[in-house]
């Protein structure tokens, strides 16, 4: 009888191998999978906590009055996005955008500046960028392809038609001037070419690009070189995209402060021997038969085939109209807050630009700060915290639910709602931060149409 007892025993080591395998197998996968699952719930925490982190940025946002959006903004297709974050990590401003329940969303779109980043980094074009909302519309002037309007021979580049980017107004202010200077159509006999109205980055650049091709040109500016780069509110200006600037160069700037972008533009200027007429506000475009009369703040006339507009969406500054406004020791912006030292001053507004001002002077100046309303809102937090941290430590006076009545040489009146008797106090100086008018009268009187965009998405960026 043969033994069977050695092939029992073989059989019996290859199941107890075989067991060994698949439990070792089990093991191993099994460690994978625990691995793998351990990773994809600590990210699903992860996820999960930052979407909790961003609905309580959103919350307070719209607490502080910086939900909804104010000018140029992005507009997400949730269709179409694929939740790479990419815009958040993207924008220079932060906490602008935020990923919620894997959905990209708008925290503080108050905030937004209109960089254009998140619109440049999504890799499926889901952002497209709007200005106006829904509910508030937003004024815009008629502009063409080649940014005419609908007034033969006025042209507006920049800000005042929708793009306040400074790369875009830039580039919109040098196309402008090219498409002029390509005109077939003669237009009437005048002292230039064309008027420049604006010295901002669309008026640069378009100056400088007249200055290029030959045309006969003035520049005039209401205030001083910069424009209304220079009331900013944010005393740090990035840029996602280098300007080219006509004559000059490409330019990039990362972190770049006001007064370094004044000496890029200074210097491109004086290279090119161009002389922008500051102090010159423009009060009427006077269409004349084939040509146009330029009518300055001075009664001067000047006449002009063509003219370009490059002022900024608020214009001019608001004024308070009250007895003493007109006076030396007023101003409406704040550029060289270190040159102020021993004053008592006024700031008016509560605002961004007002509380950045006012915090700027308070280390070497008594400051006080006149505001309307009985509370602050709508202000970046960074603001909100250091004025709230200023007014509990005794480095600045803020006079709530206050207006202004009268500015007098040595003093200034102001009248605060449950008093009956106005306020008077010593100063020296008073800055004004009351925005900005729009420039709709303006337009108009030249007869440029304007219409009040809702959601408008700007078709050229």
């Amino acid at each position: 009888m043969m033994n069977v007892q050695p092939l029992i025993t073989h059989h019996s080591s290859l199941i107890t191998h075989h067991y060994n395998m698949l439990l070792e197998q089990l093991i191993i996968y099994g460690s994978v999978f625990l691995f793998c699952g351990g990773i994809v719930y600590f990210y699903l925490k992860k996820l999960k906590q930052e979407s909790q982190r961003v609905k309580a940025k959103i919350e307070k946002a719209k607490e502080e009055g910086l939900h909804e959006p104010v000018s140029l903004h992005p507009v997400i297709d949730l269709n179409t996005c694929i939740k790479s974050a990419a815009c958040v990590t993207a924008c220079p401003e932060k906490d602008i955008i935020g990923i919620v329940d894997g959905q990209a969303t708008l925290i503080q779109s108050s905030n937004c500046v209109g960089h254009g980043a998140c619109f440049h980094s999504c890799p499926v074009e889901a952002i497209s960028l709007v200005i106006g909302t829904a509910k508030r519309g937003v004024d815009l002037p008629h502009v063409n392809e080649k940014y005419e309007t609908n007034v033969g021979g006025v042209y507006i580049a920049g800000e005042l038609g929708g793009m306040g980017l400074i790369k875009n107004s830039v580039e919109q202010g040098k196309n402008a001037v090219e498409n002029i200077a390509k005109l077939k159509t003669k237009r009437g006999e005048a002292e230039y070419d064309l008027i420049i109205i604006g010295a901002g980055p669309a008026g640069i650049s378009g100056s400088l690009m007249a200055k290029k091709l030959g045309i006969k040109f003035l520049t005039l500016e209401q205030d001083t070189l910069g424009g209304t780069v220079f009331t900013f509110p944010r005393s740090k200006i990035v840029m996602t995209a280098p300007m080219d600037l006509p004559l000059y160069g490409k330019v990039k700037l990362f972190d770049t402060n006001k007064g370094e972008l004044l000496k890029i533009w200074e210097d491109a200027l004086t290279k090119n021997d161009i002389t922008i007429r500051d102090k010159t506000k423009v009060e009427e475009i006077k269409p004349v038969k084939d040509y146009f009369k330029i009518i300055t703040i001075h009664g001067e006339v000047i006449s002009t085939k063509n003219v370009l507009i490059a002022i900024g969406r608020r214009g001019s500054p608001r004024k308070l109209n009250i007895p003493g406004e007109i006076s030396e020791k007023v101003a409406y912006r704040l550029l060289e807050p270190e040159n102020i030292n021993d004053k008592k001053v006024v700031v008016v507004g509560g605002g961004d630009s007002a509380i950045e001002a006012a915090l700027s002077l308070m280390d070497e100046n008594e400051v006080t700060l006149s505001y309307r309303k009985d509370k602050f809102s709508r202000l970046k937090p960074k603001n909100r915290d250091k004025v709230l941290a200023a007014i509990e430590q005794k480095r600045l006076v803020v006079k709530y639910n206050s207006n202004l009545l009268k500015i007098n040489p040595a003093n200034i009146l102001l009248s605060t709602t449950g008093k009956e008797t106005a306020e008077v106090l010593k100063n020296d100086m008073v800055f004004i931060f009351a925005g900005g008018e729009l420039p709709t009268q303006f337009l108009q009187k030249a007869g440029v149409e304007i219409t009040k965009r809702f959601g408008y998405t700007m078709k050229k960026y």
